[in-house]
């Protein structure tokens, strides 16, 4: 494992970090293995979140005593100064930590959500202002919008930009990642496998390890997980077109319309399970008709439940037209339903 300059943050991190949503399906006990065999293999950077239920209690408990040798970072999505303010000392509280390395306001990616950030008194204000009283390091953001990232780049309110890089998703290579660089700022790396659409870890990171200085946070769940990532920061990275041609191939294949299970449109009001049924397509494609069928079965019956509410449309950072995936998606498993009962 090397360790890298995360931009001119002055931080100094593990050339891949912990992604902090996964642990939250865990025990604290087992999520406590997962995150110590994290360090114990080299990694020193772990993102977690305020919003990630227990997350940052489970990292807090198993770093809590090796604090100087970690860099603990999270994030709000809160829009008022008091919420912020108050989610970063509950932050600080699960953590425990008198101060965090790295402090991100979440998912900025409409126009309301700038000027919450923006305006005089707003939350770049407020949490500029914990930075000046220690309790935080490095203020940086994140966004699933392209346009609103380079946005926030150029504000020069960040010492770090997080964003989805993948083989499958690459604009920021070619937009986002040189504006940063030009500014100093550090790269972090979210949605490393598209939000579970790259099934291939070894493609994923073959792909990243081509950008070092992008530093991913895949979410792991596993010990066994922990150590296949772990293991290929072991070995130099090596590219070839046949690597080429399979990324091409799934990015064909994918498109451009598809969940990438970040859950922000969850709970519906009715009870719909629309992160798992929006992936249907994707189980279809890796598992036999009739073991996709029996796999995804609860949360695809619960798809006619949908009501075309629109609750969920303006939580999704994508843009997903949901409602219309979702009755896709169920037409797609009642042929498939069919197939089976032959």
């Amino acid at each position: 494992m090397q360790y890298l300059p995360l931009g001119q943050t002055g931080l100094t991190v593990s050339e891949v970090g912990f992604g902090g949503i996964p642990i939250i399906r865990l025990t604290s006990d087992d999520a406590q293995r997962v995150v110590r065999c994290a360090f114990d293999r080299g990694i020193t950077f772990f993102d977690t979140a305020n919003a990630y239920h227990d997350s940052e209690d489970k990292i807090g408990r198993t770093l809590g005593g090796l604090r100087d040798q970690v860099v603990l970072a999270s994030k709000t999505m809160r829009r008022t100064s008091d919420e912020a303010l108050a989610q970063l000392e509950q932050s600080l509280r699960m953590l425990r930590t008198d101060h965090l390395d790295l402090y991100q306001p979440h998912q900025v990616s409409q126009e309301a959500d700038w000027e919450a950030l923006t305006r005089p008194g707003g939350i770049a204000d407020t949490l500029l202002a914990a930075k000046e009283q220690g309790k935080i390091r490095c203020l940086g953001v994140t966004s699933h919008s392209l346009d609103m990232a380079l946005r926030l780049v150029e504000s020069g309110l960040f010492g770090t930009i997080q964003f989805p890089f993948n083989f499958i998703e690459t604009d920021a290579a070619e937009r986002l990642h040189p504006a940063a660089r030009q500014r100093g700022m550090g790269i972090i790396v979210m949605k490393p496998f598209a939000g579970g659409v790259i099934a291939d870890a070894d493609q994923a990171f073959r792909f990243l390890r081509q950008y070092p200085d992008a530093i991913p946070i895949p979410g792991l769940d596993s010990v066994a997980g922990v150590e296949q990532v772990t293991g290929f920061y072991e070995q130099p990275n090596q590219v070839n077109d046949a690597d080429r041609a399979e990324w091409a191939r799934v990015a064909a294949e994918v498109g451009s319309v598809f969940c990438r299970r970040c859950e922000y449109c969850q709970p519906c009001p009715n009870g719909v399970l629309i992160t798992p049924a929006m992936g249907y397509p994707i189980i279809a494609s890796r598992m036999s008709t009739d073991v996709a069928v029996n796999f995804a079965r609860r949360a695809m019956e619960t798809v006619p439940d949908c009501v075309a509410c629109g609750e969920c449309l303006p939580r999704c950072p994508y843009e997903l037209a949901i409602p219309d995936i979702l009755r896709r998606n169920y037409a797609l498993y009642q042929e498939h339903c069919r197939q089976v009962a032959g």
